[in-house]
């Protein structure tokens, strides 16, 4: 057993979260169906330093909604096989309707988003958050609250760095920041050695799930590593099949991210932050949780009942309440 375990150990580390090789694209080019918007939602494209496109899907409150035109803008920033059409099913509409502009980012090379010509994987963590950057200086009119799902937190955390350490580089202000299901500052390998010594069984399942990409064709194995056992099956498939097609490459190089973690801390209470984890979570544990809140200096909020995907679970509303409530002392 011992000597299986020691095996697995890097074939983890290098993919417990997940990342997708293979189906290269030529840049520029859509090679998927677009996922289908709702009322109210329209897709944009913007034009990065780059010359490359990012694709947003971007929600407004209605007009003559009564909301206050100073209602906070609200970034949404998406973690691996995912992209913006996962904000779009939910979270957006109810988020519009509390008045909020509502910005969802497909990060290059996932969702509708071009695909970096000659490269392995989407980007760097500099480079994701550089783009993030760009898209809010030149799309959303005010200090935005930015919130990142599962390795989108990690890039969140990153944007809080370098906006409070590194000022030459002028990021654009957020009026706070918000973190779903986290990856912590210390990135994925403590939770890779937790599963592997603590819970062996959840670790094998994992490594067919993510690494092996087994999720991708396993009803089972998917509805286990993001949602809860209350999400019906066709909504599980269809989940899936937008997943599959999401990622062209991988959202980052993970040995390249590891070597470049943790993320620096930033002053305490210099920006108002949320941290939200979830009970059901099968990727980032309680611990996971735990060490990002307390890197932070913050209070988590432990949602029961509740998937490692909140905003698509069968009770996403928890989290949009928790965060709705919290965005209400930010105005």
């Amino acid at each position: 057993m011992a000597a299986l375990l020691l095996l697995a150990v890097p074939f983890l580390i290098q993919s417990h979260l997940p990342q997708l090789s293979s189906k290269r694209t030529r840049t520029g080019l859509a090679v998927t169906a677009a996922y289908e918007l709702k009322e109210g939602q329209s897709r944009i494209f913007h034009r990065l330093p780059s010359g490359l496109r990012m694709e947003a899907i971007v929600q407004s409150p209605l007009p003559g909604s009564g909301v206050s035109g100073s209602t906070l803008p609200l970034v949404f920033v998406h973690g691996s096989f995912h992209a913006a059409w996962c904000w779009a099913e939910h979270w957006l509409p109810f988020f519009s309707s509390s008045g909020h502009h509502c910005f969802a980012l497909s990060l290059l090379a996932q969702g509708e988003s071009d695909v970096p010509e000659g490269s392995s994987s989407a980007g760097t963590l500099q480079m994701h958050v550089s783009n993030v950057a760009d898209f809010i200086r030149k799309e959303v009119n005010l200090p935005p609250v930015l919130i990142g799902h599962s390795f989108g937190g990690l890039i969140v955390q990153s944007y809080l760095s370098r906006m409070e350490n590194e000022r030459e580089d002028l990021l654009p202000l957020l009026a706070g920041a918000v973190l779903v299901s986290s990856v912590p500052p210390s990135g994925n390998s403590g939770l890779v050695w937790r599963y592997l010594f603590t819970k062996p069984i959840a670790a094998v399942k994992v490594t067919l799930s993510l690494a092996a990409k087994a999720f991708m064709n396993s009803l089972p194995l998917c509805k286990e590593t993001f949602f809860s056992s209350t999400v019906d099956d066709h909504l599980v498939l269809r989940y899936q099949s937008l997943m599959r097609e999401s990622s062209k490459l991988p959202l980052f190089d993970l040995r390249k991210l590891n070597a470049s973690l943790p993320v620096p801390s930033i002053p305490k209470n210099s920006v108002k932050l949320l941290v939200i984890g979830a009970s059901d979570d099968f990727i980032v544990d309680l611990e996971g949780l735990h060490e990002t809140a307390k890197f932070y200096d913050v209070q988590p909020v432990c949602l029961e009942g509740v998937a490692h995907d909140v905003m698509l679970d069968s009770n996403w509303q928890k989290g949009a309440e928790i965060i709705k409530s919290w965005l209400k002392n930010l105005l």
